[in-house]
């Protein structure tokens, strides 16, 4: 109670206008997780100029459908590494978003640069359990959005992901977090007992599914609501089908609530409809596929303003630097076992020091694969398009095996030839050795990692007990592409292997 009272007193209710009298069915078009997928993908799926094409089309069938981003438009492409948001931010509105929530991404580049976006973005900007007070983005977000849709009444809000673990410390630096868990049926009970709400959607950029076990997730909190009538999920990158038993899940009262989620790249728009009279929340997919290139040729001047970026990425997409002999995929651990034993070959000459024992890094710092042949720099750059850094760290092997076992937690991550790990499916390590040799509790290791990790980020706060050795002040990603470059100079290909130096053994 404590919790509304304090949400009653700040919160803002923006009213948007009311829709036909006798409406019986609300639409609603979301969306997830696009990751600066602003052309089509390898697949040719995507696109935001074909996603226009879907919403305008929409738009003249409904013109009352309210239109939802669920946070991560940001980071995945050259897009978002040569323009820092420029191009993903002025779509929202182009597109014609009506709300939109952040994503962990939303922060990479810092709490000045979302503002200086944020600010100019006319959608509305949601979110219940962040409190940015003191912060550049005070005063830009509110809690949630109430539409009038004949004699009912319809809220949304917005409920995101804890930060710790998750987002770099200096890229939300003042952000206070709000239990999920507590927040969003709370938040929903609010909006239905003292605001008189018939319906609360909830919009979250927590996950269909958590990362670490444990830790809060869509399913999880639906389960514990009594008041939460939806959920657009993102996070997860998980496709829920429509209709399926993974997409209606029962609540605390054992109604069964509908949850939907498209993926990741804006490969699909979820559709979805709410019979006001009986609650019942349905929707279907639709693909961003070629089959609105037609469509999507309405809008010349659109087409021109993203050619107009698409040029500086073209540049950089077909400047060869390279070669690999092999697919570098996360999925066939090519890429993690390539990214971890190139880092030992690079660390030496960056630090200045030759008792490097392995690297720990992360797959999901790869965000994109290469195929077998030439490398261009805007490849490597989409694969590793963070701002980290190498940093050297003196490690106690009781703190290593802990570390190990968060990331056995997660199914394995990327790390060295020098290192083999076999685990239980509960994360429990089995088996772990260096260079050959078990992994002493009392024994201090070196170690190469990048400063995401080395600060508890992906939940490894084990390596934030460890002595740091070497912090390097040049993002690794450019130490990769310098790698490349020297291997081809030197008549070299990409090599490596598929092993799977994190294995389970159950």
């Amino acid at each position: 109670m404590k919790y509304l009272t304090k949400l009653m007193l700040c919160a803002i209710v923006a009213m948007m206008a009311a829709t036909g009298a006798h409406a019986e069915h609300f639409t609603f078009v979301a969306v997830n997780d696009t990751h600066s997928q602003i052309l089509p993908a390898k697949d040719n799926r995507g696109g935001i100029l074909r996603r226009r094409a879907i919403y305008d089309a929409i738009r003249r069938d409904n013109p009352d459908a309210v239109f939802i981003h669920a946070g991560d438009a940001v980071q995945g492409t050259v897009f978002f590494s040569l323009y820092g948001g420029e191009v993903e931010y002025a779509a929202i509105d182009s597109l014609g978003y009506d709300m939109i929530i952040l994503g962990n991404h939303e922060f990479d580049n810092g709490l000045d640069s979302l503002a200086h976006f944020y600010r100019n973005i006319k959608a509305k900007k949601l979110s219940v359990n962040y409190d940015f007070s003191g912060t550049p983005l005070e005063g830009i977000f509110e809690p949630y959005l109430i539409k009038a849709v004949g004699n009912k009444r319809v809220a949304f809000f917005g409920i995101n992901i804890e930060p710790a673990g998750l987002i770099a410390d200096k890229n939300c630096t003042g952000l206070r977090y709000v239990d999920c868990l507590k927040a969003a049926d709370g938040t929903a009970e609010y909006l239905k007992k003292v605001l008189g709400v018939d319906y609360a959607i909830m919009l979250s950029h927590v996950g269909y599914s958590s990362l670490k076990p444990g830790t809060p997730n869509d399913t999880m909190i639906i389960r514990r609501s009594h008041y939460i009538d939806g959920v657009v999920s993102s996070h997860s990158h998980t496709v829920l089908k429509p209709n399926s038993s993974r997409c209606r899940i029962p609540n605390a009262d054992g109604r069964l609530i509908t949850i939907g989620q498209n993926g990741k790249s804006g490969k699909l728009v979820a559709k979805y409809d709410l019979d006001l009279e009986t609650g019942e929340l349905t929707y279907e997919h639709i693909d961003v596929d070629s089959t609105w290139d037609q469509a999507a040729q309405a809008y010349p001047a659109f087409a021109a303003w993203i050619d107009r970026y698409a040029h500086g990425v073209d540049s950089l997409m077909h400047n060869p630097v390279g070669y690999t002999a092999v697919d570098l995929t996360n999925r066939s651990n090519t890429a993690p076992n390539w990214i971890s034993d190139a880092t030992m070959d690079i660390i030496c000459h960056v630090a200045g020091v030759n008792d490097v024992q392995f690297a720990i890094m992360n797959k999901g710092g790869i965000r994109t694969d290469i195929n077998k042949g030439v490398v261009t720099e805007g490849q490597l750059n989409s694969m590793l398009p963070f701002d980290n850094r190498y940093m050297v760290l003196d490690i106690t092997g009781k703190d290593l095996l802990e570390a190990l076992a968060v990331m056995a937690g997660r199914n394995g991550d990327a790390v060295s030839k020098e290192l083999d790990v076999a685990y239980k499916k509960d994360g429990t390590i089995v088996s772990a050795t260096v260079a050959g040799q078990p992994i002493d509790p009392a024994k201090t290791y070196r170690m190469v990692t990048i400063d995401y990790l080395a600060n508890g980020g992906d939940y490894m706060t084990p390596l934030t007990r460890a002595k740091r050795v070497f912090i390097d002040e040049k993002n690794y990603g450019k130490h990769i592409l310098q790698y490349v470059k020297d291997l081809n100079a030197a008549g070299r290909q990409i090599t490596t292997t598929s092993e799977s130096r994190m294995h389970r053994v159950d």
